[in-house]
């Protein structure tokens, strides 16, 4: 009975032996499959293919489905023009940054709540979870408030990487992944830590951190392309050109720029967040998937 249970789907496997029913299975799957595959490739590949087109030929209309006369120019074109180096540099820079400061204080925070257990700890984490709920766009303004006159300190901390770091250090949703993942640690683990007299701190950095690694991996990972893709944020905080991420610079110079040189700098700037999910891919679906095991 458990073996059937566990078997059981909503299509019944008599149905998909049948002819009539097979056909319709295999018909709708392939529809969805080539749908979705659509969906999600298809911005790629126009972006890709229009990088490579003239200025006439990614104006015209209807478009061209591939580019008669590719020129592969406009990938130096832009990447001279618009500064993509100094550009891409700031953008790494800022995300690094991100991803210590997320890894220590997200972590710390998580550990916390999970492990050490504090006076109304489910109460805390009820908070920050209920802060998820509130849109991006109406933090905006409390946000930039502070940071033009930092509390207590009075410091105006435009064109400083620690406008981008300070509003990305407690998230929510970082560390409730942290907490799940922490609580899916044995307890006789911790204990056999504190009968040999570590301390919290040592057991955070001797027994957690190593075994928690695939969920770190996803935190920085997260970290990396929220940096990596905001536009609003960086536009209001960074106004200076020396300062720019990538995607402001790029549409800082979108207006006199050709579009088909915007366009191969918007996949060169693409590329980093693509190679790190096709080689942390692995990564990613083990972190999240390995913190909703208990045992």
């Amino acid at each position: 009975m458990a073996q059937d249970s566990a078997t059981r789907t909503l299509i019944s496997q008599a149905q998909l032996e049948r002819g009539r029913g097979r056909i319709i299975y295999w018909t709708l799957l392939a529809v969805v499959v080539v749908a979705f595959t659509l969906v999600f490739i298809g911005p790629l590949y126009w972006m890709v293919t229009g990088a490579l087109k003239s200025g006439q030929e990614i104006a015209q209309t209807p478009p061209s489905l591939y580019p008669k006369d590719p020129q592969p120019q406009n990938y130096v074109d832009a990447w001279n023009n618009l500064d993509l180096a100094k550009l891409l540099f700031n953008t790494f820079y800022y995300a690094t940054g991100a991803v210590l400061f997320q890894l220590v204080l997200d972590t710390a925070a998580a550990y916390s709540l999970s492990k050490l257990r504090p006076i109304f700890g489910n109460a805390i984490l009820g908070l920050m979870l209920a802060t998820l709920m509130i849109p991006a766009m109406v933090l905006i303004v409390p946000q930039y408030v502070t940071v033009i006159d930092l509390p207590i300190l009075h410091l105006n901390l435009l064109d400083s990487p620690f406008a981008i770091w300070l509003p990305l250090v407690a998230n929510a949703f970082n560390i409730f992944l942290l907490k799940r993942f922490f609580d899916s640690i044995p307890e006789d683990l911790m204990a056999a830590a504190f009968v040999d007299g570590a301390t919290p701190l040592r057991t955070l950095w001797s027994i957690i951190l190593p075994m928690s690694r695939p969920i770190l991996g996803v935190v920085s990972i997260f970290a990396v392309t929220a940096v990596w893709k905001d536009f609003l944020w960086p536009k209001l905080v960074m106004p200076s050109p020396e300062t720019r991420t990538v995607s402001v610079g790029i549409y800082a110079f979108a207006g006199g720029t050709p579009m088909n040189v915007v366009i191969a700098a918007s996949v060169i700037a693409a590329i980093p967040t693509v190679v790190i999910f096709l080689i942390f891919q692995r990564n990613i679906m083990s972190g999240l998937t390995t913190g909703s095991l208990k045992g």
